[in-house]
C-alpha cells in the first residue's frame, strides 16, 4: 500500500475542529434578542433609509468630495423641491447619518464617519 505523504503531512490538520462561536459566525440579530430600546433605536434608522430618496441622498453625499455636499447640490440629482429634499437630510441627520453645518445662506451636510459601518454591522455576519 502507498501513502501519498502529502496526504499524511496535511491530513491531521484538515481533521481538527475548530470552536465556532456565534459571534463569529452570526450577526447580532441572530446571537440574542434584541432589548426594547435597541429595536426602537434600529427601527428608527432602519426607517430613514427606508426611503429611496434618502438614499440617492445619502449615497451622493458619500460620494461627493470629502463625504460633503452643499443642500443646493443636490435638489437637481433627485428632482424633488428644496424644502423636499430638506426635509429628507434633516430625516437622516436625525438618525444619524449626516451631520449639518452652515456657510452664509447655504448648509451642508457631511457623513458621519463610521454610521454605515453601524448598520451593517447589525446586519452581516462579521
Amino acid at each position: 500500500m502507498t501513502v501519498n505523504i502529502d496526504y499524511c503531512r496535511y491530513m491531521p490538520t484538515m481533521l481538527e475542529i475548530t470552536d465556532v462561536t456565534a459571534d463569529a459566525c452570526c450577526t447580532p440579530l441572530q446571537r440574542e434578542p434584541l432589548s426594547a430600546e435597541e429595536a426602537e433605536q434600529l427601527a428608527t434608522t432602519m426607517k430613514a433609509l427606508a426611503d429611496p430618496a434618502r438614499l440617492r441622498l445619502l449615497s451622493i453625499v458619500a460620494a461627493s468630495r470629502g463625504s460633503e455636499a452643499c443642500v443646493c447640490d443636490l435638489i437637481e440629482p433627485v428632482g424633488l423641491s428644496q424644502p423636499t429634499v430638506s426635509h429628507h437630510l434633516k430625516v437622516l441627520t436625525a438618525a444619524g447619518f449626516l451631520t449639518r453645518s452652515k456657510r452664509g445662506t447655504w448648509a451642508y451636510y457631511a457623513l458621519v464617519p463610521g454610521a454605515l459601518d453601524r448598520v451593517s454591522q447589525v446586519l452581516v455576519a462579521s
